[in-house]
C-alpha cells in the first residue's frame, strides 16, 4: 500500500480537541514540518502529549493548545522554551507534568490498550502532589510493594520525523537515539510519519544496519517526504540543532509584537520550501554540527 500523504493532507484529518503525541526529543528530530502545517491551520483545543522542545512551545504560542501532558519542555542548547514558559506561568494552557519514565509508561500502557501500568518513578515526589488523580497500588505479590499506577496516554494521533521511510510507512532512523517514537506510534489511532527521504524498501540497508528500521508500517498509517522536516532541531546524522534559530525563536517570547515578527518571516510562508529559504537554505541547514551531549 502506498501511504504517501502532503503535510496538508494530514492536517485535514485532524479536529479540534484531538489528543496529538508528538515524537522526537527536546530539540531532536520533531516533525516540526508537520508542527508549522498546524500553525497555518485553524485546529485549536488541542492536548499535547511530548517530551516537548520548539513544537511545543510554538503551537502554545499560536493558541492550539489547551492541555500539555509532558516530561519537560526544553530547547537542548536553551534549558527552557520561553513560550512554553509563558503560557505556562499565564494560566494559558493546562499541565501534566510528568517524570519522563512515567510519560514513556502510559505511553506504553496505552499500545498495549491496558488501563494503566505500575512503575516506582514519582513515587514520594511532587509529581504525586500536582497530579492527585494519579494513584498508587499494591502488589499482589508477598513482596506487597507500593507502586504508582500510571495511567494509560491514549493518543487520537501521533506525529513524527525520520530519516527514510518507504511509501508502505516502514521508518529508519539513522541517529544514536530513537527516543519513544514507536511507542508513540503504537498508543495512537492514526499515525502520521514525515521524512527526509522516501525510499525504496530495498535500499535501507544501504544506509544503515537492521537495528535502524524502528518504525514497522503497520504502526504508520501517512508518509510525508519533508526534507530538513525537523529544523531548527536536528536529524542526526544529516543536521545538526540550529542553536543561532533557536536563539531568535526564544527571544519572540519576550513580547507580542516579537512573536508576530517571528510568525509572519517563518510560519505564514508559503508552504516548506519556503521556509528553508528563510532560515537560509539547504546548504545552511546541512552544515550545522551535531550538538555533543
Amino acid at each position: 500500500m502506498d501511504k504517501r500523504m502532503t503535510a496538508a493532507e494530514v492536517v485535514a484529518e485532524l479536529r479540534d480537541g484531538m489528543t496529538i503525541g508528538i515524537g522526537g526529543w527536546g530539540a531532536r528530530r520533531k516533525p516540526m514540518a508537520l508542527v508549522r502545517e498546524i500553525l497555518r491551520s485553524d485546529l485549536s483545543d488541542l492536548t499535547i502529549v511530548a517530551y516537548g522542545g520548539p513544537d511545543v512551545g510554538l503551537l502554545c504560542a499560536a493558541g492550539k493548545v489547551r492541555k500539555v501532558v509532558y516530561g519537560f519542555v526544553s530547547l537542548d542548547v536553551i534549558a527552557l522554551d520561553g513560550h512554553f514558559r509563558k503560557a505556562r506561568q499565564t494560566g494559558a494552557i493546562e499541565a501534566m507534568e510528568l517524570d519522563e519514565g512515567m510519560l514513556q509508561w502510559g505511553l506504553y500502557a496505552a499500545s498495549l490498550r491496558l488501563p494503566f501500568l505500575p512503575i516506582r518513578a514519582g513515587l514520594a515526589s511532587d509529581v504525586e502532589r500536582i497530579n492527585p488523580d494519579i494513584r498508587t497500588i499494591r502488589s499482589p505479590y508477598p513482596d506487597d510493594e507500593l507502586l504508582l499506577a500510571m495511567p494509560a496516554l491514549p493518543l487520537d494521533v501521533a506525529l513524527c520525523h525520520v530519516d527514510h521511510c518507504d511509501a508502505g510507512g516502514n521508518g529508519q532512523i539513522l541517529g544514536p537515539d530513537p527516543y519513544f517514537d514507536d511507542v508513540f506510534c503504537g498508543a495512537a489511532k492514526r499515525r502520521f510519519v514525515s521524512c527526509e527521504k522516501v525510499v525504496p524498501t530495498e535500499s535501507f540497508a544501504e544506509h544503515g544496519s537492521f537495528h535502524t528500521l524502528v518504525l514497522n508500517r503497520t504502526h504508520v498509517d501517512g508518509v510525508i517526504e519533508a526534507p530538513f522536516g525537523a529544523h531548527p532541531t536536528a536529524c542526526a546524522p544529516g543536521y545538526g540543532i540550529d542553536a543561532e534559530h533557536l536563539q531568535t525563536y526564544s527571544a519572540a517570547a519576550k513580547q507580542t509584537d516579537d512573536w508576530q515578527a517571528y510568525r509572519q518571516q517563518f510560519v505564514d510562508v508559503d508552504g516548506e520550501a519556503a521556509y528553508l529559504e528563510a532560515v537560509g537554505g539547504a546548504e545552511r541547514v546541512s552544515a550545522i554540527p551535531q550538538a555533543i551531549f
